[in-house]
């Protein structure tokens, strides 16, 4: 699982040292990362073969023509680039990718689980803090359902 948070910089060529944690995790045949423009976000996606694969599985679900594969076709496979790793560990990411989230310099990769994310370190800030109100107020109202439904069983 990819975990963790790690913050680095892209050097002028667009290169980032892709922490060992997360490159042990893709090791195989292809020795690199897929990345694409995130769905969920305004930041890069990532992962090895497995995310791939995934993807793939849920696109190849809806029929040919669906206004949803189409769009999910148009969206990763159309915004994918497979990277490789250098002998220092690091991806050069695409140029596009780079002005299309605004990363220049400090950068911040997140792990996901199945995935990592890449973010402009401003960016993540505000996107975290978001992200732990819905965590905070989601985590209450499940409790709160459980709550119920335990004296509901109990009465």
């Amino acid at each position: 699982m990819f975990l963790s948070t790690f913050e680095k910089q892209l050097d002028g060529k667009r290169r980032i040292v892709v922490p060992l944690e997360y490159r042990a995790l893709v090791a195989g045949p292809f020795d690199g990362v897929f990345c694409f423009p995130s769905i969920e976000a305004d930041c890069i996606e990532g992962g090895g073969k497995a995310l791939f694969d995934r993807y793939a599985s849920v696109i190849e679900e809806l029929e040919f023509g669906d206004p949803l594969r189409s769009a999910l076709e148009t969206s990763v496979f159309g915004g994918m680039a497979r990277l490789s790793f250098d002998p220092a560990g690091r991806i050069t990411l695409p140029e596009t990718l780079c002005d299309q989230f605004g990363l220049s310099l400090d950068v911040v990769l997140v792990g996901l689980g199945d995935r990592f994310q890449i973010w402009a370190k401003d960016a993540f800030q505000a996107h975290r803090a978001q992200q732990r109100e819905v965590a905070r107020e989601g985590l209450a109202t499940l409790r709160a359902q459980q709550r119920a439904a335990k004296l509901g069983s109990a009465g």
